[in-house]
């Protein structure tokens, strides 16, 4: 009788990922990411990391270009551009990919997470606790840069998963749907807003900050917890007519994973999120 192999689709342990360190058919990899200096996280990475794990640069490799006042702080990247730095990092067919940074739950880890649903590869989780986590437990680093080699990724596109900032106006006052601003709850009454030029909310919004997934141990909440949480912040909604967004379409990420591993489906990401949102001076904004 043949075995069915098991993959991560949510949430991973230290514990889990530790035992499969020198499986060729896992993937891990280091998102550390600091807003604030764009090349600490990956000097961090060379100082030391998870043995086997490779880089992702939320910049260079999980965001496109920039085009003031058009787009967000991270747009997405073309799915060309995707493909070519997942088939760099050797994930393929069958790879299972464990994503982490020192969020604690999942800033730019989540991105990755989300980014490969996003193209149909759903063997793939984030660390639980992150690096903090691993580091605190003792557990062995290495040092320098790491490779993969190289596998071929195919992308399945789930446009689905995505809103518009032109359907985020259509649906943001229908009860059918909910959206979901994921920001601290300073930055959603628009104060001491340092991120972007224009403080406040999209009209219709609720606020679910994203750092409620976590318990004090920068883990996230128990799966009953979690559920509880969201069913009352949807109510009625089911996961899918729900869209999230934040400041550019990354910490939204950590509440998209947490609605997942709590067994209420796949809700839905506006990418651009409020940085998008007010580049169009005719769209409203509430404080």
């Amino acid at each position: 009788m043949t075995s069915v192999k098991k993959t991560y689709q949510t949430l991973i342990s230290i514990q889990e990922l530790a035992a499969h360190l020198d499986d060729p058919e896992w993937a891990v990899v280091d998102c550390r990411f600091v807003l604030a200096d764009g090349e600490r996280g990956e000097q961090n990475y060379l100082e030391g990391h998870i043995p086997g794990a490779v880089y992702s640069h939320l910049n260079r490799d999980l965001s496109g270009k920039i085009i003031p006042g058009i787009t967000g702080r991270h747009p997405l990247p073309s799915v060309d551009q995707t493909v070519r730095i997942f088939t760099k990092m050797g994930i393929g067919p069958g790879v299972q990919v464990v994503a982490y940074d020192e969020a604690g739950g999942a800033m730019a880890a989540g991105r990755l997470w989300w980014m490969l649903r996003w193209l149909g590869h759903e063997a793939a989780a984030v660390l639980d606790g992150g690096w903090q986590k691993w580091a605190s437990e003792g557990r062995e680093i290495r040092m320098g840069a790491e490779t993969r080699p190289r596998r071929e990724f195919t992308p399945q596109v789930r446009a689905e998963m995505l809103a518009s900032a032109e359907e985020v106006e259509r649906r943001r006052l229908d009860p059918a749907y909910r959206l979901v601003d994921a920001r601290s709850t300073e930055r959603f009454h628009g104060q001491n807003e340092t991120l972007d030029p224009v403080g406040g909310h999209i009209p219709g919004a609720t606020n679910a900050p994203y750092q409620e997934n976590l318990g004090a141990d920068g883990t996230f909440r128990p799966v009953k917890e979690l559920r509880a949480y969201y069913k009352k912040l949807l109510g009625n909604v089911p996961a899918e007519k729900a869209i999230f967004y934040c400041g550019s379409g990354v910490t939204s990420m950590e509440n998209l994973l947490a609605i997942q591993h709590a067994g209420l489906g796949e809700a839905r990401l506006y990418a651009g999120s409020w940085s998008e949102w007010i580049t169009d001076h005719k769209r409203p904004v509430e404080k």
